[in-house]
């Protein structure tokens, strides 16, 4: 009994009352009501954190008043999913390491196991549980344990069949299948190198050329969807976005090649033995870098409703800081509006300058035009800096936003209209994801995606020596678009952020390659655009951008696919000097 004489038990399911209705509360907010979420964030963690030092400092006579293992790991899961919620919403990576750590514990203590074939309910908590726990190591980039997760999944998905009602087990059956489809084409070799920005492999922030501008701009904030019937998914994180969502990050300094190997915290002696926060030194140290800055506030959006879109959109250009930048990346299908049948003909400006013609459906078709936006949808948000970066085969349709901005002129990056994937339904796309997108988080790996090659045709020293040629090519470029006299401001200003310079240089190199390619050569629908357009001495008719592409080229011995103007050769010697050999 405690003071006021109030049993032990009925105290904590008092709690545990009060913490359910909290957790669906904010479960059900919007993203784009952002203050409002964290204050409440904070209010129900706040009751989380008593429920959890409650029922520890309890544990016995809650045990012995009926509390079940499933219970005190049902909280723990839930606080689990509370942090990686906070950092879908913040990009803050010490949510994400949070949330790794009390899902870790639970698997360990096997929390769920006991009567877990005796009660359906607990079957699919388990299920439900591994499954977020699957997307967190996704995220986190833990593959060891993905791997064993999905394993574990099987199995359970196959004896709940067995010793349950089969038909209740088919959704877990589909969810098994796309775990397994996303790692098929989220290979290793697309995970050779970090898809975060790298102070070990990329070059340091301190260290970027200077340039010449009135302004410098950062990225803070990043509207990311991506949506085609039949995409490799997870959940809901697309290949495509699950890809520009790292892109857009930091990676903890060392901690790629520290968990590359057999990790020394391991799947939980740690856990078993120091209890629920065993792992939190080491997790902490892989993960959270207190040297790095913070990470660029991003919003995953999957198949919204053009009006939720906005809504999020509008909210960013309000929060957005005086020296941010908003990216908006759109991966999606288009299509005429004319098509949708609740159509109406537009009269007057809009119409005169093209940009109602075409639209992406980010969403399910059928819905009478509803899902689709428009580019004429972004005008009112140009008067904050945007940067569009655009991968479908009605990108070029977002060039008539050019001239009707409301202050800021936009910066875009466009994909081609179709890309050279033979066999697929949708040219631009290919099984491991968009080429464009590809070009733009993991150059090297479109580049061979490219040619055919995959990753069992590449031995690691070919591999390791182009990597460390197209740091140095990339860098090259990089360096001069900083000491260009005719870099537009639009570029210049953002030039000096790392994710934006990075995502400048690898689309120098996707448009070079696509250009130079013997089957999109000289062939417009082929070719990614940029807008404004960057400086000539960048450009893929320069002979530094086309020996970058022989060079490249050379070291795959695939030279012969591409066409090079005459008198472009290889230099007859490159002294690369280790330490300068940064990606971009």
């Amino acid at each position: 009994m405690s003071q006021n004489n109030i049993p032990v038990s009925e105290t904590y399911w008092s709690l545990v009352d009060k913490a359910d209705k909290k957790f669906s509360k904010i479960r059900d907010l919007p993203y784009y009501e952002r203050n409002r979420h964290d204050t409440y964030f904070y209010k129900v963690f706040k009751v989380y954190t008593q429920l959890w030092k409650f029922q520890q400092e309890n544990r016995q006579k809650l045990l012995e008043a009926g509390l079940k293992r499933w219970e005190i790991g049902d909280i723990a899961s839930r606080i689990g999913q509370l942090y990686f919620g906070q950092y879908m919403r913040t990009s803050d990576a010490n949510y994400l390491s949070e949330s790794y750590i009390f899902y870790e514990a639970v698997l360990t203590r096997e929390y769920f196991k006991e009567g877990l074939f005796q009660d359906h309910s607990l079957a699919n908590k388990q299920l439900r549980f591994m499954a977020r726990f699957l997307m967190v190591c996704l995220v986190l980039s833990r593959r060891e344990t993905v791997y064993q997760l999905v394993n574990q999944l099987k199995m359970l998905v196959d004896e709940c069949k067995r010793t349950f009602q089969e038909s209740d087990f088919k959704e877990w059956k589909l969810v098994v299948q796309e775990i397994v489809k996303f790692l098929k084409a989220d290979t290793a070799f697309m995970n050779i190198r970090p898809l975060r920005y790298s102070l070990v492999l990329d070059l340091h922030p301190d260290f970027l050329p200077h340039v010449a501008t009135r302004r410098k701009l950062r990225l803070r904030d990043a509207i990311l969807t991506s949506y085609y019937p039949n995409e490799v998914k997870f959940s809901e994180l697309t290949l495509d976005t699950f890809r520009m969502l790292q892109c857009l990050e930091w990676e903890p300094s060392g901690s790629f090649y520290q968990s590359s190997g057999a990790p020394s915290w391991g799947m939980g002696t740690n856990v078993a033995q120091s209890g629920a926060h065993g792992p939190r030194i080491n997790c902490l140290q892989d993960i959270a870098d207190p040297t790095l800055p913070p990470n660029p506030r991003k919003a995953v959006l999957y198949r919204p409703s053009v009006t939720q879109f906005i809504a999020v959109m509008a909210t960013m250009c309000e929060e957005l800081p005086p020296d941010g930048v908003l990216v908006i990346y759109l991966s999606a299908s288009g299509s005429s509006i004319s098509d949708s049948p609740n159509h109406l003909s537009g009269q007057g400006v809009g119409e005169s300058l093209g940009y109602r013609t075409d639209g992406l459906h980010i969403g399910a078709r059928g819905n009478g035009g509803l899902d689709c936006i428009c580019p004429c949808d972004f005008i009112p948000f140009t008067r904050r800096p945007l940067l569009f970066i655009v991968d479908s085969n009605r990108s070029k349709a977002f060039k008539s936003i050019k001239g009707a901005e409301k202050g800021e002129p936009a910066a875009m990056l466009l994909s081609p209209s179709s890309l050279p994937m033979p066999g697929s339904v949708d040219s631009s796309r290919h099984p491991s994801g968009s080429l464009f997108t590809t070009f733009l988080t993991a150059p090297l790996q479109a580049f061979c995606l490219l040619l055919g090659i995959s990753g069992s045709d590449v031995e690691m020293d070919t591999y390791n020596k182009a990597e460390k040629l197209l740091s140095v090519l990339l860098n090259e470029w990089g360096s001069m678009l900083a000491a260009s006299d005719t870099l537009d401001p639009v570029w210049a200003q953002v030039l000096s952020d790392p994710f934006l310079r990075r995502l400048i240089l690898r689309f120098i190199f996707c448009l070079a390659v696509l250009t130079l390619y013997a089957p999109t050569f000289d062939k417009k629908e082929f070719l990614p655009e940029c807008i404004p357009c960057l400086p000539e001495v960048v450009l893929p008719t320069a002979a530094t951008s086309q020996t970058a592409v022989l060079q490249i080229a050379d070291v795959f011995g695939a030279t012969n696919r591409f066409i090079f103007s005459e008198g472009i050769t290889l230099p007859e010697s490159r002294c690369c000097d280790e330490e300068s050999m940064s990606s971009s």
